[in-house]
C-alpha cells in the first residue's frame, strides 16, 4: 500500500520542505493549525512511535527539536505545540510530529478532548503502578 509520507521523502510528491536530513525530514502541513504548522518524519516507513528502533530515537528527536526552535523563531510565536498521534487519529499511517506555532491568545485551548480527574491519590497511584511495571 502506498504511504504519502513515503512517497514525500522520496520526491514522488511534492511538498513544502523545510528540511532534510538522513534522520528525518520537515515539510509544512497541508491543512495547517496555524501558518508555520510543520510535520516532521522519519525517513523510512514507520507507523508508530512504538515502531521507531530505539537507535533511531535520539537523531530523530533531535531533528524535532532544531525545526521547533526553526519555527518558533520563523514565526515570531511564544512557543510551539509539539504533538504525535499513535494509531488512533492518525491520519496517514506514518509516524509523524507536528510542530504548531503558538502566540498566547491564538485561540487553541488545551487539549482537544476532554479531560477527567482520578477518584482519589491511591486510584492514580494503581494507573502509575501498573504503567511503571510495564515500563
Amino acid at each position: 500500500m502506498a504511504c504519502l509520507f513515503c512517497d514525500i521523502v522520496a520526491g514522488e510528491k511534492p511538498a513544502f520542505v523545510v528540511a532534510s536530513e538522513p534522520v528525518g525530514m520537515a515539510f509544512l502541513d497541508i491543512r495547517p493549525v496555524f501558518k508555520g504548522h510543520t510535520l516532521v518524519v522519519p525517513p523510512t516507513h514507520i507507523e508508530t512511535l512504538t515502531d521507531l528502533p530505539e537507535a533511531d530515537l535520539a537523531g530523530y528527536f533531535g531533528f524535532v527539536q532544531r525545526i521547533v526552535a526553526a519555527v518558533k523563531e520563523s514565526m515570531g510565536a511564544q512557543g510551539t505545540f509539539v504533538a504525535m498521534n499513535n494509531t488512533v487519529s492518525q491520519s496517514v499511517p506514518h509516524l509523524h510530529t507536528h510542530v504548531v506555532p503558538r502566540t498566547k491568545g491564538d485561540g487553541l485551548r488545551g487539549f482537544f478532548w476532554p479531560r477527567t480527574k482520578y477518584a482519589s491519590d491511591e486510584e492514580a497511584q494503581s494507573f502509575a503502578d501498573d504503567i511503571r511495571a510495564k515500563v
